[in-house]
């Protein structure tokens, strides 16, 4: 053979053993899919929990070598916000960025995401992961098939329509939606009527008259532009009686499916967004006031003796909690340590 042929003969085996890896690779590679209700946007623009979700994405693909993709579905798009819990625990969802006390219905110690007054501030909110009730939250997670991949608190406020809700004395005859049974018990208390239903409904009840004043995160205030149906804003910038657990989450089942690396690619990646989570969420509750303000609404902040009527009112719904199951009381215990 001269050599002429035998480099061309060479070259095509070489072209179709490279492209044989190629394919072998892309074949190896495990698509999974992350679900949430919020707006879609891109990684540079909108929602900021859309754009941890793609930030995450980016990051594990990186780390895993093209290993690990992902589809991510927006607006509820691929499973309804309140099935999301129940589908990770399946395994008929890979991961899902919501609202851990959505589930509180079907697990009753996951309305410890939303506890009134529990959680006062961004700093306390962030101590729980390295802290016993954050291990204890976990290991009640896994037992029900669910991992924590990284660890939200948002602060949040009240949009309301009629009239402003900024002391519990406030409430008193209003349609409220507080996001949590423990959050709607303190409305009651307070002389209100209360709806429950998940952030992405609300615009549409606050339009309808159905409901006169909802409590949501920052971030969701703005991106559901509540601000075009109503008329008042109490912020949640400073201080906040509402705190929510919102993280992203993993179906255990799908998890100990992957090697290794691939595990240690998604928990390291989560862990690492978890500093940008706090710095939107803080970004937001600055911002929220402001898209208020442009679209005519009052806004206001809670001072310290307004906060300290709002825990009162909350303690004795700590107590309901802590009822409810021994591993309620021991969140609970473990929480208030870091109080």
């Amino acid at each position: 053979m001269d050599t002429p042929r035998r480099r061309f003969v060479a070259g095509s085996l070489a072209a179709t053993a490279l492209s044989l890896t190629c394919s072998r690779a892309h074949a190896q590679s495990t698509a999974l899919k992350i679900g949430h209700q919020f707006p879609g946007g891109t990684i540079d623009q909108g929602d900021f929990r859309d754009r941890l979700c793609r930030r995450f994405a980016a990051d594990v693909e990186k780390r895993s070598g093209g290993a690990l993709k992902f589809d991510i579905y927006p607006n509820s798009s691929l499973v309804k916000v309140n099935s999301q819990f129940s589908a990770l625990r399946r395994g008929a969802l890979d991961l899902s960025l919501v609202p851990l006390s959505y589930a509180g219905g079907e697990v009753a110690e996951t309305n410890i995401g939303l506890l009134p007054a529990l959680v006062p501030s961004y700093e306390v909110g962030s101590r729980w992961k390295s802290s016993e009730v954050g291990r204890l939250l976990s290991q009640m997670l896994a037992e029900k098939g669910i991992l924590v991949v990284t660890w939200i608190w948002q602060a949040g406020g009240v949009a309301s329509r009629s009239k402003p809700l900024v002391a519990p004395e406030d409430a008193r005859g209003m349609k409220i939606r507080g996001g949590s049974r423990e959050m709607d018990m303190m409305f009651k208390e307070a002389g209100a009527s209360v709806l429950s239903l998940p952030s992405n409904e609300i615009y549409a009840a606050m339009q309808t008259g159905a409901m006169d004043a909802a409590l949501t995160s920052s971030t969701s205030l703005i991106s559901f532009r509540l601000e075009e149906v109503s008329k008042f804003l109490t912020s949640g910038r400073g201080k906040s009686y509402w705190f929510m657990f919102e993280p992203l989450m993993m179906s255990k089942v799908i998890f100990d499916k992957l090697p290794k690396a691939q595990q240690d690619a998604i928990m390291g990646a989560g862990a690492e967004l978890e500093q940008f989570a706090i710095d939107s969420a803080r970004a937001d509750d600055v911002a929220v006031a402001a898209v208020y303000q442009k679209a005519g609404a009052k806004v206001f902040d809670l001072d310290n003796a307004t906060l300290a009527k709002w825990q009162t009112l909350a303690r004795p719904i700590w107590k309901d909690y802590s009822d409810k199951n021994e591993n309620c009381a021991r969140l609970l215990a473990a929480a208030q340590k870091l109080l």
